[in-house]
């Protein structure tokens, strides 16, 4: 079932609707302990959910796994879900995955409508169809496709966020800028984070979502063009793994570990695919000014390529990278080599 997705004017009033046309007999509505707080009261009065049951999680993605999808079935099983009831999911992208994997697993799927209230879940989880958790140490390494009936994006909810949080997700948007075209590119590398103008923001994120629409409705199920969403994303997982298994280590938000893996890949881009040096710097230079960097030395080359292993990219022994010749010129199941990913993660420490 192909989705619907809001770029929302009236959040009540877009909400009411999408609850409408979802044929259910109970509604439940999905939040962490943080967009209980900050982001349920904005909906709890709409007309449609004053009898909703609300399911809250602990926050943050290393609770995105098992216990906190169990606890979701449990809720949903003990107060009466059925195969035609109805979940919200309102939080960020670790939200939007749990919820949309519990519902897409409760009896055996029921519907369920996303309301990301993160810029990262905004512009990636909530569309395109992926639900999951983590597994094993694993970003994601367990989950299902399947479409929410609805997505609503209202950026007041980034009203909400922390500075960390906005540049976080628009890290996904630079991503989709590079796969995209150069005027999207050039604008994201233009655009002041340290000041950021939500009216501007919205515009972006609605040209960002119809990137990610496109290729997805090409290719849902990440068979061949839905690679291309993966650019940063082989080094970014090792890094936010590498970051989450490591005692002491500060836990890297998945925006942060994107851009990383994309110094990283755009440097391999610019080895083995001809992408333009002079593009890579500004791109680099803008991640490095925004994000701040990561630290990690040589001796942790061998955990991160081991890693990259892991990722649902590869086949068999071999790690798939996404990799550009140029802006929107896209090169899926590239291939590098240890010496070459070794000399990626050098320019990344280095420069």
């Amino acid at each position: 079932m192909e989705q619907r997705v809001i770029i929302s004017k009236h959040l009540q009033t877009e909400v009411a609707t999408a609850i409408s046309e979802c044929e259910h007999d109970k509604i439940f509505v999905l939040t962490d302990e943080t967009t209980h707080e900050k982001c349920w009261p904005v909906l709890a009065k709409q007309f449609g959910l004053r009898n909703a049951y609300v399911i809250t999680i602990q926050s943050t993605d290393s609770h995105k796994d098992l216990t906190s999808l169990s606890h979701v079935w449990k809720e949903l099983g003990d107060h009466g879900a059925t195969r035609h009831s109805l979940l919200i999911n309102l939080g960020g992208g670790m939200v939007t995955d749990l919820g949309g994997f519990a519902a897409s697993t409760f009896k055996r799927g029921i519907d369920f409508i996303n309301l990301p209230t993160t810029l990262l879940a905004m512009v990636d989880a909530s569309v395109g169809g992926k639900t999951g958790i983590n597994f094993n140490g694993l970003k994601n390494e367990i989950g299902v496709f399947n479409n929410a009936r609805f997505v609503i994006l209202d950026t007041e909810f980034l009203r909400t966020l922390d500075d960390e949080n906005i540049r976080s997700g628009y890290a996904e948007m630079l991503k989709h800028g590079l796969i995209s075209d150069e005027k999207h590119w050039a604008e994201l590398l233009n655009f002041d984070l340290d000041h950021p103008d939500l009216k501007q923001l919205q515009t972006m994120l609605a040209y960002s979502v119809n990137v990610k629409k496109r290729i997805v409705k090409k290719d849902p199920h990440e068979k061949d063009i839905r690679k291309a969403l993966n650019l940063g994303h082989t080094f970014g997982h090792a890094f936010e793994a590498f970051s989450l298994d490591t005692p002491g280590k500060e836990p890297l938000l998945h925006g942060y570990a994107v851009a990383f893996g994309l110094i990283c890949e755009l440097y391999l881009s610019s080895v083995l695919t001809g992408f333009p040096t002079d593009k890579m710097r500004q791109t680099v230079q803008f991640i490095r000014e925004n994000y701040g960097s990561f630290d990690f030395s040589c001796d942790d080359y061998d955990q991160l390529i081991e890693l990259m292993h892991h990722d649902k990219k590869n086949t068999g022994t071999t790690i798939n990278f996404t990799l550009l010749a140029g802006i929107g010129d896209i090169r899926i199941n590239q291939t590098a080599s240890d010496e070459l990913i070794k000399e990626a993660l050098d320019f990344f420490r280095e420069g």
